[in-house]
């Protein structure tokens, strides 16, 4: 379906939550690496409760965090202390971080704060043993410029990150301490993006500035974008944890596809003149002897099946709102949190070993006619009937309005239900940090990075590169490498190529690539810069080296074979192979250049240039010619 989004009155930013790369955490000194759980020599558990802001209110998130109560276990370690487990207070803040953050908010153009000042804000899902994140405000009014226009950068925080889930058992979640505190900065964007293209856009470019500092971590959750978006007449909604770049324009256009649909379904009960009946009903008799795995797996554990009638709702319950997802499935995010495995709906029953005498009995039981759908669920009673609650409080939102809510992004790029949108009653001052000043020799002091955008295009003038490989270089951590062996007459496409492209051949053949030191890499382009190793040999070499990293280059060299030949040695082979393939240069002319090219290079394992193999071969191609 495509969607016009000015029509639609699209409004969208970015949050960006990106680690950086320091010696230690953001309010202790432990160090910032990552642990196998298999590591953990202690494990303690928690309870957490929400606790009021300063004004005597509870966030809404908050509240919801307990409508189960569940216990969190943590793993720690030696490389962990009493501070992530809550039980010391916190050190002063992180003076290496705060550099970083103060150089990420010059390259987003910033208006930096005089003081920092650190906040409390309440997470009482677990992934905080204290029961809040600590967060502080490093500036505000930034702008990037796009190719939509400019987009302002409203917040740059730098706060501590959460802990690392390892299971969740449903009434007892495990984390992991080893990442709670590893410094993080948070992006906030304006709301000035205007398409799911023009999304993907903006957070292409944050990651883009982020990485050019180096001295951000890298790898699979080391960043992660949160995604706002609301159309007219919808709901601002957040979808978190969007790991990949490719998914932000997905997590865009679905989220604004959902909030249409909500929007269509709404309309429709509207006319059906629908209504949400709040009486739940105890069905469990009628499934006293169900086939049904799931629903005799639950009442055999002392489990009962609870039913609810929706008025005006058939046909809805089981309208898709996103790819393979529902308003049904929406109900059932909402069960979910309250300990039950999911619901049933009448839009999909029969089924899941359900019979049709079995529903038959439960609508005739809730006084159901053929316009109302029945929902389900099974569980604990106590479970179960919070489960109900949550379905019927979802149903009559459906009746009013799209709600806001935090969500939890697919892989796909749909999204799930997590909690309501939070509320500024989460946020509470700190009172065990000291507040930082910035002054102005702090920022002064800044050593400021090229930007890889900038770098790119400083590569493809002074180099001579493609767009493609010049960004490649200017963003991969060799390039101080390539700048230096450009100081050389090599091909600066041959370089890009060894550093960037042959170590990921190696790596896919099984190699240890990681054995290849820069001095490995100096040696090898020298040999081809003295004439001594031919260009196509250099694969080879990096193989060798990998493979006998206390090898010398020309060491691996000799042992493999590819010491280089001189031109009338190229010319000797290049006469046999020819004079071996006379019917297939009089037939195809100068167009057997290019196999006997491919066979002249496998004779010669990369001992010569291929430039010179090609004007002997086209020299011999056009002897035979002329005769």
């Amino acid at each position: 379906m495509a969607l016009d989004y000015r029509a639609l009155g699209l409004i969208c930013g970015i949050e960006i939550h990106q680690q950086l790369d320091t010696a230690c955490k953001l309010f202790c000194g432990c160090p910032t690496k990552h642990r196998e759980v298999e590591e953990s020599n202690f494990e303690f558990f928690r309870y957490l409760r929400p606790s009021r802001s300063e004004l005597g209110e509870i966030d809404r998130a908050a509240l919801e965090e307990v409508l189960v109560t569940r216990r969190f276990h943590y793993k720690s370690y030696d490389s962990t202390c009493l501070v992530e487990a809550d039980e010391e207070p916190p050190r002063e803040i992180n003076a290496e971080a705060l550099e970083i953050s103060l150089v990420i908010a010059r390259l987003l153009n910033m208006k930096i704060v005089d003081e920092l000042q650190t906040m409390r804000k309440m997470v009482i899902d677990g992934s905080n043993t204290s029961g809040f994140q600590r967060t502080g405000y490093i500036g505000s009014d930034g702008y990037i410029e796009t190719a939509e226009g400019a987009v302002g950068i409203s917040i740059l925080s730098l706060e501590e990150e959460a802990a690392r889930i390892i299971e969740d058992r449903g009434d007892s979640v495990v984390y992991s301490l080893d990442r709670l505190g590893i410094p993080l900065v948070e992006i906030g964007t304006a709301p000035d993006i205007v398409s799911p293209s023009h999304a993907r856009e903006v957070a292409s470019y944050l990651g883009m500035i982020l990485r050019s500092t180096g001295r951000v971590k890298r790898g699979l959750g080391t960043i992660r974008q949160d995604v706002n978006v609301s159309i007219k007449g919808g709901a601002r909604v957040e979808i978190k944890g969007v790991q990949a770049l490719n998914l932000v324009d997905k997590v865009v256009e679905f989220e604004a596809l959902r909030q249409v649909r909500l929007l269509e379904i709404k309309e429709e009960l509207n006319r059906r003149l629908a209504y949400v009946d709040d009486k739940i009903i105890d069905v469990t008799e009628i499934f006293a002897k169900t086939g049904s795995k799931v629903l005799a797996r639950s009442l055999k554990s002392g489990g009962v099946v609870l039913a609810c009638r929706l008025a005006g709702f058939v046909g809805l319950v089981g309208r898709e709102i996103q790819p393979d997802r529902r308003l049904g499935s929406e109900m059932s995010d909402r069960a979910k949190r309250a300990g039950v495995g999911g619901i049933f709906h009448t839009d999909e029953l029969p089924a899941y070993g359900v019979t049709a005498e079995e529903v038959e009995a439960v609508r005739t039981l809730l006084a159901a006619d053929e316009d109302d759908a029945v929902i389900m669920v099974t569980g604990p009673r106590e479970r179960a009937e919070k489960a109900l609650q949550a379905v019927l409080v979802r149903a009559r939102e459906a009746l009013a309005f799209v709600p806001e809510e935090t969500r939890r992004a697919l892989p796909n790029g749909c999204s799930e239900y997590m909690r309501p949108l939070p509320g500024s009653a989460r946020m509470y001052p700190e009172t065990d940090v000291p507040a930082v000043v910035i002054t102005p020799e702090m920022l002064s002091g800044l050593q400021m990075p090229e930007l890889f955008a900038d770098r790119s295009k400083r590569y493809q003038k002074d180099y001579v590169l493609s767009a493609e490989q010049a960004f490649v270089m200017a963003a991969s951590p060799n390039y101080p490498l390539f700048e230096e062996i450009m100081k050389t007459d090599l091909s600066a496409s041959i370089v890009v190529r060894t550093l960037e492209t042959i170590p990921i051949e190696l790596a896919r053949e099984g190699l240890a690539v990681s054995n290849l030191t820069e001095q490995h890499f100096k040696d090898c382009f020298a040999l081809v810069s003295h004439g001594r190793l031919a260009k196509e040999g250099l694969t080879d070499l990096l193989r060798a080296l990998a493979v006998h990293p206390e090898m010398s280059a020309d060491e691996a060299a000799a042992a493999a074979g590819l010491a280089g030949v001189d031109e009338a040695e190229v010319e000797k082979a290049v006469r046999a192979i020819v004079a071996g393939k006379v019917d297939l240069v009089r037939s195809k002319g100068e167009r057997a250049a290019a196999p006997l090219m491919g066979l002249v290079m496998k004779e010669l394992r990369g001992k010569a240039d291929g430039s010179i193999v090609s004007a002997i071969l086209k020299k011999e191609i056009q002897n035979i010619l002329s005769q």
